[in-house]
């Protein structure tokens, strides 16, 4: 897969460091419409230490909240210029589903398409989906302003 945005790009358009960022690189981009972002899954991540030592799976809100980042950098590069700074806040998640566990070695691909852009809030579609079977999916609310 072609980079669009590096893990620097990434860490430019987001305030999420290690531990939390969950986005190693987004693959696909169009302006107000869509991303595409990967996240590689590694056992090396925190979170397994405790969920669970016998048997590791990515908690489900950690999905959901990689969906959130990559669609963050989708908003933060759709916006004008002068909004491309602000803050961008989760409001609300709707049709969230769990289809398959997410366990280290797989490789996370985000899809988010952006549904509504308002002036302070927007709603996207988001999919995870590993080796090409959906794994998890959300519409997810965010509000960004001054």
């Amino acid at each position: 897969m072609e980079t669009v945005f590096d893990i620097k790009s990434i860490l430019d358009h987001l305030p999420h460091r290690y531990p939390f960022l969950l986005v190693d690189r987004v693959v696909e981009f169009e302006k107000s419409k869509r991303i595409v972002a990967l996240k590689n899954v590694t056992i090396n991540e925190p979170f397994f230490q405790g969920h669970f030592p016998n048997m590791p799976i990515m908690p489900g809100v950690l999905i959901v909240e990689a969906m959130g980042q990559a669609g963050g950098v989708l908003v933060t590069q759709s916006l004008p210029p002068e909004k491309q700074g602000n803050l961008i806040l989760f409001m609300g998640f709707d049709k969230v589903r769990f289809r398959k566990p997410v366990v280290p070695g797989d490789q996370l691909i985000l899809e988010l398409d952006m549904l509504n852009l308002r002036t302070r809030a927007v709603k996207m579609a988001g999919v995870a989906k590993v080796e090409g079977n959906v794994v998890a999916e959300a519409q997810l609310l965010a509000a960004y302003g001054d």
